[in-house]
């Protein structure tokens, strides 16, 4: 790390000039708590609803040090040190105004000095954090994922809170301004969702000048980090730069994973000359987080996934383990009896026992996933995002599934044919709603046909030297995939250095129906079974 983070036309650059692709994770539910981590869903969803389950359960003076404690210890040194171990270089901290700064101005001290104490184990493990306020005062969203106090985007219609909005940021910019740990500071998350988006479009742009003005009277250092209106994908605001060193960042989650999909992203990038970032995305399978994250590697886009670590979760690296009688809470939340005091405090109790790393569980399927590493699965329909002749080549005109890769002349099909009882007629779009990370119902699961001649080229990732052992799994076809690693032939013998390789299957001998590569590392001089 050499210096602060700054835009050079489309690109970030650090001090010495040198290219920056950020790559990270949000920590979500730390500043912010929300309903779904907690297995609470809409019934309790946002902070101030889980606070009353919470106070409302186990009293005011045990909630009081339940937040103590969960503040302290929902993330440690040794969060930051594993996401730099697997190789993310940033992370994105969401935080919420209430708890930083009183109704009367006033800021919270030990709340900054939790935040200053992160930034110290970011700075130990060399890892960029992107200050976001995801709840800004009064709400920018109306909706449970900013705290908003009445279920409005009050931040835009009243003044006093535009005003401690301010405050909040300069205080921000005067604690941080030499702290090149700071990759920059995302003003507003997700503002204006919905129909805001066309109510208020005058006031957010006000706004974000306002915030900009403000916070370099103090800081000229830092990158000022902009979303768009309506979850951060609208936009048709940024007409022009409003200051020399912006990066603009949209948000996606469920979408298909191709590059039809982000287009006008990238053509916003080429208009204002200026990098862009897919600040969140997640809560979707794995073979989802593969396409969607190659996707913004391949067009070198800075992303970062959400999130980091919830209860009881199997779609997030790190898992909170369920308490034993954390069901009863959720049942409660959800309207069912309410537990005894002493049944609540000791979940309570055992649920803040097991924030800390070691007493998660880590899904090292999930990481792999979204940093294409060896052992992974890789569906057949998420082959590079490069186009024609770097990605993928073919013979024919190719036919592509509605909705998905449409841009690509590939053929995509469905394995089994629809029948009317499946949730979406054959024809209909394919589904990337997999909230809980589930895989895809096997009506669901697309396949690729591929004529003699043509060929898909994916991405491996590899954390130390060896070979590689790749199994085809196919669906029909009469030919056979030959496969090369690195432009040479994959057999047994194949030695490899640990780092990013380029796996390409052709088809052969006639056409194959393509469903899936598994892919995994064999350790120098051994073979898969060796592999701990």
């Amino acid at each position: 790390m050499n210096g602060f983070l700054r835009r050079r036309h489309r690109s970030i650059v650090d001090g010495a000039g040198e290219e920056i692709l950020l790559r990270g994770v949000g920590i979500g539910n730390w500043w912010l708590p929300e309903g779904y981590m907690w297995r609470f869903g809409d019934a309790a969803a946002s902070p101030r609803q889980i606070e009353k389950v919470v106070e409302d359960l186990i009293g005011p003076g045990d909630a009081e040090q339940f937040w103590r404690r969960y503040r302290d210890e929902y993330v440690g040194e040794a969060d930051v040190a594993r996401m730099a171990a697997e190789g993310w270089n940033s992370v994105r901290l969401p935080l919420n105004a209430r708890y930083l700064m009183a109704d009367d101005g006033t800021f919270d001290e030990p709340a900054f000095a939790l935040i200053d104490r992160f930034l110290g184990w970011c700075r130990t493990h060399r890892v960029y954090v992107v200050v976001d306020l995801h709840g800004a005062p009064g709400g920018q969203t109306g909706t449970n994922i900013d705290d908003s106090p009445n279920n409005y985007p009050e931040l835009f219609t009243t003044p006093a809170h535009q005003d401690a909005t301010v405050r909040l940021w300069r205080e921000i910019a005067r604690r941080y301004r030499d702290e090149e740990i700071v990759a920059g500071y995302d003003l507003l998350n997700e503002p204006l969702p919905r129909d805001f988006q066309y109510k208020y479009p005058a006031e957010l742009i006000a706004l974000y000048k306002r915030l900009i003005a403000e916070i370099r009277e103090i800081d000229q250092n830092h990158m000022i980090i902009l979303e768009g209106s309506n979850w951060a994908r609208n936009w048709s605001i940024f007409d022009e730069l409003w200051d020399d060193n912006v990066l603009l960042q949209f948000h996606k989650y469920w979408n298909s994973p191709d590059r039809d999909q982000i287009q006008e992203y990238l053509a916003k990038r080429a208009e204002l000359d200026a990098p862009i970032y897919m600040g969140e995305g997640g809560e979707n399978n794995n073979g989802w987080y593969q396409a969607s994250f190659q996707l913004y590697e391949d067009h070198d886009i800075s992303w970062n996934f959400w999130t980091w670590k919830k209860l009881s979760k199997l779609n997030s690296p790190a898992t909170v383990r369920q308490p034993a009688d954390w069901q009863r809470i959720v049942d409660y939340v959800y309207g069912g009896a309410k537990p005894d005091r002493a049944v609540a405090k000791r979940a309570f109790d055992e649920f803040l026992d097991n924030l800390p790393l070691d007493r998660c569980d880590y899904r090292h399927d999930v990481v792999d996933a979204m940093m294409r590493r060896a052992p992974l699965r890789l569906q057949a329909e998420y082959f590079g995002h490069l186009g024609e002749g770097v990605s993928y080549g073919v013979t024919g005109p190719g036919t592509p599934l509605p909705g998905f890769r449409e841009s690509d002349r590939v053929t995509v099909r469905y394995r089994l044919p629809r029948t009317d009882g499946d949730p979406a007629p054959e024809g209909d779009e394919p589904n990337f709603r997999h909230n809980l990370g589930q895989e895809r119902a096997d009506h669901e699961v697309m396949v690729v046909h591929l004529a003699e001649g043509d060929w898909l080229s994916y991405e491996v990732n590899t954390v130390a030297p060896g070979g590689l052992a790749v199994r085809p799994v196919t669906a029909g076809g009469t030919g056979r995939l030959a496969v090369t690693v690195d432009g040479t032939p994959l057999n047994g013998a194949t030695e490899l250095p640990a780092g990013r390789h380029t796996l390409v299957v052709r088809a052969e001998d006639g056409p194959v129906v393509l469903d899936h590569l598994d892919v995994t590392p064999v350790p120098a001089g051994g073979d898969p079974g060796d592999r701990a």
